[in-house]
């Protein structure tokens, strides 16, 4: 019996596979160990995946792009049909032929088929909502299922990241795993050492977990309702005094999982109405012709582009000569951190959670791990190494500590059972 650890987050996905022993993540894109959570239907309903679809979208192919897809699971749209071509499809439908590709890639590389998996998941997918919560886990295993696993258990991200760091832990300490990623912000405080690593119950270990449902995605959209979207009429006024545009469309627009949802007749009917009312009826020009062209994914790849960039730049230029010949708007970090510095706020205030849960002081955590896309922004990374002054601060692997630690634990719960696996087919 093969076995895997899948990663499977808001903006990007790896999994983690043994090979010669060790773990290791599985190429799943041209090489790369990272995939995009994106899809690309074209009218047939042919599926792309990762950089291959957002790059088909780029081309402008008719189809339909997706990301974001983790979002979907605790919330009412897993319950939901998004059209496809001629068919309607099911959201879950939809995490699920992503997850079967990724699944496929994975056994192409082990040259094996996969049978069980150790599935990552956020402490909380939904904030202040355990019925939620219990029905996002149910359904990702479902879904798990559905694509060919027989054998599926979760473990929280930010455990699976302790375990890929213990890796390199030389003596017995207390370390605090911050999970930044692209939907979710996990924390957890763990005891790790060499002498831990190889024990089969680590529940003593694991000392706190918490989490809120604050992610890259989130970075994203603050920095596009700050920035692109006054291009487009978000609070301009309207002609009758008192009155903006109304602001719906331009959360749905900067949304990553509900961009879609604005692609309709109906929609494009309401904005006509509303453009005759503007005060700056070109403004809301532009969003209309963003509507009819399904451009808006463009929208928040420019967002996420240029959140990544002012990682490193003094500034950085986002171009949208295609909605309007010389439009572009320049951003700074400093504007970056004035559109999300309360997300960076509220992702630090777990660790205060943490560690009362943990009945510990700040004093008392030895390291401070780092893992996860959202870990690069300096604002972030500012407030959480504030909350600990005193810990050592060590930087993960970005994208693949958890499905590195997802791996290891894989081989932890499901290693004997493939050797017995193994044994039965040489008898045989």
């Amino acid at each position: 019996m093969a076995f895997c650890g899948l990663d499977f987050g808001t903006s990007n996905t790896t999994l983690g596979i043994r090979v010669a022993g060790a773990p290791v993540l599985a190429p799943l894109e041209d090489g790369k160990t990272t995939v995009p959570s994106a899809v690309f239907y074209d009218p047939a309903g042919t599926l792309t995946i990762g950089r291959a679809a957002m790059a088909r979208y780029v081309a402008g192919e008719d189809g339909r792009l997706m990301r974001s897809l983790k979002a979907v699971l605790g919330s009412p749209l897993i319950e939901e049909k998004t059209q496809i071509g001629r068919r309607a499809i099911g959201f879950s439908d939809v995490i699920g032929d992503f997850i079967g590709a990724v699944k496929a890639r994975g056994e192409a590389s082990t040259g094996a088929p996969l049978d069980a998996v150790v599935l990552g998941r956020p402490v909380f997918f939904v904030d202040d909502d355990e019925a939620a919560n219990r029905r996002a886990d149910e359904a990702l295993r479902a879904i798990a299922a559905s694509v060919g696993f027989r054998t599926i258990s979760t473990q929280y991200e930010p455990i699976a990241a302790a375990l890929d760091y213990e890796q390199q832990v030389r003596a017995e300490e207390i370390a605090l795993i911050a999970d930044i990623g692209g939907g979710t912000s996990d924390f957890s405080i763990v005891r790790l050492g060499p002498g831990r690593a190889g024990r089969a119950d680590r529940a003593d270990d694991i000392l706190a977990n918490d989490g809120v449902r604050i992610g890259g995605t989130d970075f994203d959209r603050q920095l596009s309702l700050g920035t692109i979207m006054p291009l487009l009429g978000f609070r301009s006024p309207m002609k009758r005094a008192g009155r903006d545009v109304p602001s719906g469309y331009f959360h749905e627009l900067a949304t990553w999982s509900s961009i879609n949802r604005l692609y309709t007749s109906k929609t494009l009917r309401e904005l006509i109405e509303v453009r005759r009312e503007a005060a700056r009826p070109h403004l809301v020009e532009r969003l209309i012709h963003v509507i009819e062209e399904q451009r808006g994914h463009t929208l928040a790849m420019a967002a996420e582009e240029a959140k990544i960039a002012l990682a490193e730049a003094t500034r950085t230029e986002i171009t949208l000569a295609w909605l309007e010949a010389g439009l572009s708007v320049g951003i700074t970090p400093e504007e970056l951190v004035a559109h999300t510095q309360s997300l960076a706020e509220k992702v630090a205030r777990r660790v205060g959670l943490c560690l009362e849960q943990a009945g510990l002081a700040a004093a008392d955590i030895d390291a401070l791990f780092l893992t996860g896309g959202s870990t690069r922004l300096a604002h972030v990374r500012g407030a959480i190494i504030g909350a600990l002054p005193g810990a050592r601060v060590v930087e993960g692997d970005t994208f693949g500590s958890v499905g590195t630690g997802l791996a290891l634990e894989a081989a932890r719960r499901y290693g004997a059972l493939s050797r017995a696996a193994d044994e039965r087919i040489s008898a045989g």
